[in-house]
Formats: structure tokens, sequence, C-alpha cells
């Protein structure tokens, strides 16, 4: 059986620094990911054009926006980029300028050319899951993400809230606070 290997990490994109490549549907669909997932994300796109709707989400989310075709000088200072054209020569040329700097790259729609990928996410306050298909199925992210939007209440919050403060309270070195809290969550898992 085929096994996803990908390590999950929540990345602070309010700390990083990210370029989109491209202004089209794709790039669109991308940055609104980005910023439904990450408001306050630090983020500059170059592209020929953009579309309006990708115009209007950037305005709205103080996206610096640069119309150009790309070249390697605008990897300067980022940390990841994500390539969206609609011109593989380009897109794989982003992403070997990326290798080069050591910057995490994703190129839209072409697994072997991307260090991450940008997988179905569900965000209920401080909750936040992340729905990995290894690359292979982006419709599958999606539908478990609805799935789970539906399932989780929009109170769990409280509880994470509620845990935080009961944490705060407890005595003991981390491996024993990590035992007290496992003890007083169980009921959540048993069936």
């Amino acid at each position: 059986m085929e096994r996803n290997n990908l390590y999950p990490i929540f990345l602070k994109t309010q700390q990083l620094e990210t370029l989109i490549v491209g202004g089209g549907f794709v790039a669109f669909e991308k940055l609104s990911f980005l910023l439904k997932s990450s408001i306050g994300s630090k983020v500059t796109m170059v592209s020929a054009f953009f579309r309006e709707e990708t115009k209007d989400l950037a305005n709205k989310f103080d996206v610096k926006m640069i119309v150009d075709n790309y070249n390697n000088s605008y990897l300067e200072n980022k940390h990841i980029v994500i390539a969206t054209t609609d011109n593989v020569e380009v897109n794989i040329e982003v992403y070997k300028d990326c290798k080069e700097r050591n910057i995490l790259v994703n190129v839209a729609d072409n697994p072997p050319y991307c260090d991450f990928y940008m997988g179905g996410i569900v965000t209920k306050g401080n909750v936040k899951i992340a729905i990995s298909t290894n690359g292979k199925s982006p419709t599958t992210a999606k539908r478990l993400r609805q799935f789970f939007e539906e399932v989780l209440p929009e109170n769990i919050d409280d509880l994470v809230k509620n845990l935080n403060e009961y944490r705060k309270t407890i005595k003991g070195n981390f491996e024993e606070k990590v035992e007290k809290l496992n003890e007083f969550t169980k009921s959540l898992v048993e069936k």
C-alpha cells in the first residue's frame, strides 16, 4: 500500500515572504487559499497580467502586484514561491531558480516540481486541520475539508480555550502535565 510520507507543518506566513508567479485563475485560487487560511500573509505577485478578481482580492489584503514577466530577481528575500503560470517552461525555470537559492517552491499541478502541497484546510477558531492526499487528488482533500467543516462543532474553540486555562493550573514537569491532560480529555475519544 502506498503511503503519504509528507510532514505537515503550520507556517506563520505573516513572518515569511511569499511570491506567487502568475496572475490567472490558478494564481487567484492559490492566493485565495493562502489568505483564507492565513490572513495577514505577506504576499507579492508577479505576472504580465492579472485577472480582475485577483486584483480585487489582492487590493483587499494589501498584496503587492508587479506587472512584469518573471525573472529570478523577484526571488530576493522570498521564503516560499508558488508558480502558477500556464507556461510549463517558466514554471520549471521558477522551480530551478528556487532550488538554487534553497527557497521552498510549489509548481501548481506539477507534483515532481513541488517541495510542498497546499492541501485542504479546516479552521474553527484555534483548531486547524490540514488534509493531504499526497498531491494525488485535490478533489478528495476538498470533500474531506467540507466533511470536517460540517462535523466539527463551532464551539470546539471553547474547548481549546478551556483546556489551555486548565493546562496553566497543572503543576509538575512536561510529562506529568501531558499525563493529566490525557486523562482529563480521554472521554472525548471514547466510544
